[in-house]
Parts: C-alpha cells; structure tokens; sequence
C-alpha cells in the first residue's frame, strides 16, 4: 500500500487506544522483528471483525507482543475471552506488563508453549481463531482448530500472501508452508474464504453451519 495512502485511511479511522500506541512503540524499541505487530490499521480491523461476528470465545496462535489479542479483546462483549498462544516464553514480562496496563486486561489470557501441543487439551468450542503464528505449521493449526470452531464460526489467518513469495517461485519453509495452507483451504467445501490483500494478506474463512454433502 502507498505510504500516502495508508497515512490517509490512518487519519479516517479510529485512532488506537493510548496502551496500544505504547505497546506499538515499545515493540518497535525493544523487539526484533517488530513488523510482526499488527498495527493501527490491522488492529482496528480485527477489533471490527470481532464487533461484526460477536463471538465470546477467541483463540489466538500467535501472540508476538500481544496488540492484536488486545484488539481482539476490545471488540468483545462483557463475559468474552480470548487465549492467545505464544512459543516464545522470553516475551512473557513483556507481554504480561502491557496487557496488565490496558483496559481489557481481564479478558485475556495469555498461554506459553507450542500451539501444537497445547490445542488438544483446549476442550473449548471457538466463535473465532485468528491464526498467526509459525508459517510452516499453518496447515496442522487449520486442521487442529477446524473441528472445534463451532458452525458459523470464523477463522482469520494472517500473512497468507507471505510478503509476496506465494508468486515469485519462492522455496523457503515458511513459504511453502504458506501455499500448503493456502491450496488447502482453497479447495476445502467445509468453508467459504475470502483472500484480504491488507497488509501481508488476511484470510478470512467461515465454516459452513452443516457440512457438505459428498
């Protein structure tokens, strides 16, 4: 996107909360890989989806610094959740001090390991999975969580056109692991999905209310 141009939708929307613009700066500051948090535009959007859908269980692979599970907790309602999932364990202050300094601090709840190993024992059915976590392992996170999105539930999956490389003949693991995940749910009658160019890409897939016939 042109930088004039996102600079124009930026001061047509919402503005960010004062902790987000913090923890955005703070992120920038201290973490590398910054460009992993999702930011003023996707951050208002996300909380949008969550006005629009009205779930009250989200969960969350993927947490980085913990801005979008803040936006996601933002657009819910009294008595709402998100678990949000995290590998890297060396965030955990970091993430807990800004959540702690927000305003939907008791909405979420913060998990540390491997998604893959976590998912199982989460006996819990999901109104929304925003996923947004390791790129190679997109397609095992899709068929964990699939089963326990209950009918017309969503899921939203970040990074789905991977800076580009899903066309340019790119062979990396994260990329390849993009395009599995990408031909998967492209072709899958379970759900409908819809391809978001913002930003790195969003996919957004709703599960069919009764699965289809054969």
């Amino acid at each position: 996107m042109q930088q004039e141009i996102e600079d124009y939708i930026l001061h047509h929307i919402d503005p960010e909360p004062e902790y987000l613009r913090q923890l955005n700066r703070d992120t920038h500051v201290n973490c590398l890989y910054a460009n992993m948090c999702s930011g003023h535009l996707q951050g208002r959007l996300l909380k949008m989806f969550v006005r629009m859908i009205a779930p009250r269980n989200i969960l969350e692979l993927g947490t980085f610094t913990g801005y979008s599970a803040l936006c996601l907790a933002e657009g819910l309602p009294d008595g709402g959740s998100v678990h949000t999932v995290e590998i890297n364990d060396e965030l955990e202050d970091f993430i807990r001090s800004h959540v702690e300094a927000s305003d939907v601090a008791d909405k979420v709840h913060i998990l540390f390991g491997d998604a893959l190993e976590l998912l199982p024992a989460l006996d819990t059915e999901w109104d929304l999975v925003f996923i947004d976590a390791n790129k190679r392992n997109y397609l095992d996170y899709y068929n964990l969580v699939l089963p326990h999105v209950k009918p017309g539930g969503f899921i939203i999956a970040d990074n789905t056109l991977w800076y580009g490389k899903v066309t340019d003949g790119s062979h990396d693991a994260q990329t390849k692991g993009i395009l599995e995940f990408n031909d998967f749910v492209a072709a899958d009658k379970r759900v409908e999905k819809v391809m978001v160019p913002l930003r790195d890409g969003l996919t957004i897939i709703y599960k069919l209310p009764h699965e289809p016939e054969q």
